[in-house]
């Protein structure tokens, strides 16, 4: 819409142009004739009217352009942050965060002279160039014709400066981002770099690459001006060369003072739009590099959604059952006839203060200690129910060499395409590449105990497990993480899965179907 109505515009500048240049010649060439001044007052309206209309509609490109410019910035940025918050970690791995801030804030700032600039002055090429080299021909055959000639000249030295011009400031764009990145360290490690006592070693590494950048600055614009000083030497050369044609012929009598002048007053505005769309180039030229960049980030292939598979239903087989489960420890109860079921598809978080037999109650749902008294059934089986369990540890170890490993862990052929859906449901944005050290260590206790809720899911997952059982999921997450692992959890659930979750986090009780409270000695259903 916005092109159309630009288009529009520029038709209406470019007439007001040629009015311009027709009544103004026309008044000129009367007043050498000495014609009256009655006679004056018509031409002299209609030049200062062209006048009007040429500055009016040259103010409403500029606000298109403007208006243009600011929306598509915004949806630009909005655009990558989508896709930045999609990729997660995954979109941070070739991109620092420093050089993200640099591209969305000033790398698109730095559009405006692409797109409301560099733009609008091609589109006002396009639509004027033809319509006034047509009106040229028509008025003066012989100057349309040079001006035919001349003009592509300086598409010609466009080209090749602005392929110097474009090389150039790919690389200032870079040093720019290498500035921000390091600036950015700086400031990260500062205070370690204080208690070591080498804050002031940065300052040279800093100097030096504000250094470059200001050299790479320096060139561009020298650059700037040299192709700028071309493209003007073109144009006057043209320009002349048609004003020398002019007045030889103004001599002879062959053409009339009126048209004459008409000719070399539009003559001028006929070079003037190339002229401008190669002065804009070098403008949008940082515009341009940031453009590709941001177009590199929304190019990232979207995280391959995986289906879940949906466990069969069965209406006479709980996910879990528990039957008047005691078990005792030390001869003394701890869990003390329990009566507990959790179907398919539901969500049951277990609460309680410690010490009344939360952890207890896991182990014997997996079978590491003996049950006093009732019954356990996961699938509808008593059986080995500990093989139809994934289950998540509240103080987890990962074995692997890397994250995809420690998930897949158990699994001799590796599906990657599970790891990704299980990484994704416990909301753990690390690269299923990423190394790990000895019993995992390397990554911080929240990503060590997500990458076991992955593990879990994997496992579920691939065996199709009928109960998934997690003691202390969030208890070292934040409260926003702690969400997403929930959203995870409901996505699970709503696949088929049992999911029984031991926490004293609220957030994990408000999110649960059902809340089972474990008093010391005894349990009871709660609402």
């Amino acid at each position: 819409m916005l092109l159309v109505a630009g288009g529009a515009v520029a038709v209406v500048h470019t007439l007001a142009i040629v009015a311009f240049c027709w009544f103004a010649a026309t008044s000129l060439a009367a007043v050498i004739a000495g014609e009256p001044l009655d006679a004056l007052a018509g031409p002299v309206i209609a030049t200062a009217i062209s006048i009007l209309v040429r500055a009016l509609s040259q103010a409403a490109l500029d606000a298109l352009a403007m208006r243009g410019a600011a929306r598509v910035k915004s949806q630009l940025r909005a655009a990558a942050l989508d896709a930045l918050d999609r990729g997660g970690a995954r979109a941070l791995e070739t991109r620092s965060s420093a050089r993200l801030s640099v591209l969305l804030g000033q790398g698109l700032d730095a559009m405006d002279g692409y797109i409301g600039k560099y733009l609008p002055q091609l589109v006002l090429t396009v639509v004027a160039t033809p319509l006034i080299v047509g009106v040229l021909a028509l008025a003066d055959r012989t100057t349309g014709i040079a001006v035919i000639v001349t003009l592509p000249l300086i598409p010609v030295f466009m080209i090749l400066i602005g392929v110097a011009t474009q090389a150039m400031q790919q690389r200032q764009w870079a040093a720019l981002g290498t500035l921000a990145q390091g600036f950015h360290e700086v400031v990260s490690g500062l205070a370690t770099l204080t208690i070591f006592g080498r804050q002031h070693r940065q300052e040279a590494r800093i100097r030096d690459v504000t250094e470059q950048y200001r050299r790479r600055t320096m060139r561009v614009l020298r650059l700037s001006f040299l192709s700028g000083f071309a493209l003007e030497l073109a144009a006057s050369l043209s320009v002349a060369v048609v004003a020398v044609s002019i007045g030889i012929r103004l001599i002879d009598g062959d053409i009339a003072l009126a048209l004459g002048l008409f000719v070399l007053m539009l003559v001028p505005e006929a070079y003037l739009p190339l002229r401008q769309v190669g002065a804009q180039y070098h403008a949008a030229a940082e515009g341009i590099a940031a453009a590709n960049d941001v177009l590199d980030v929304l190019a990232e292939p979207e995280p391959e959604a995986v289906a879940l598979g949906v466990i069969e239903a069965r209406t006479d087989a709980p996910a879990l059952e528990a039957c008047g489960v005691t078990i005792e420890r030390d001869g003394a109860p701890v869990v003390q006839r329990l009566e507990l079921q959790v179907c398919p598809g539901e969500i049951v978080a277990i609460t309680g203060p410690s010490g009344a037999g939360k952890s207890t109650l896991v182990a014997g749902i997996l079978d590491f200690v003996p049950l006093t008294e009732g019954s356990i059934a996961v699938g509808g089986s008593s059986v080995a129910r500990r093989d139809r369990v994934a289950w998540v540890p509240q103080r987890a170890s990962l074995i692997g060499a890397s994250v995809g490993e420690a998930v897949a862990f158990g699994d001799s052929v590796v599906d990657p395409h599970r790891v990704q859906a299980a990484l994704r449901l416990a909301a753990c944005d690390l690269d299923p590449a990423t190394p790990l050290e000895v019993a995992g260590r390397g990554l911080s206790g929240g990503q060590t105990h997500r990458v076991a809720i992955a593990r879990a899911i994997y496992r579920a997952l691939r065996l199709q497990s009928a109960l998934v059982v997690l003691d202390e999921p969030t208890a070292a997450l934040d409260a926003r993480t702690e969400s997403r692992v929930m959203n995870g959890l409901a996505e699970l659930a709503a696949a088929g899965f049992g999911i029984l979750v031991v926490s004293h986090r609220e957030a994990v009780a408000d999110r649960a179907d059902r809340t089972v409270v474990v008093e010391p000695r005894r349990a009871e259903l709660g609402a």
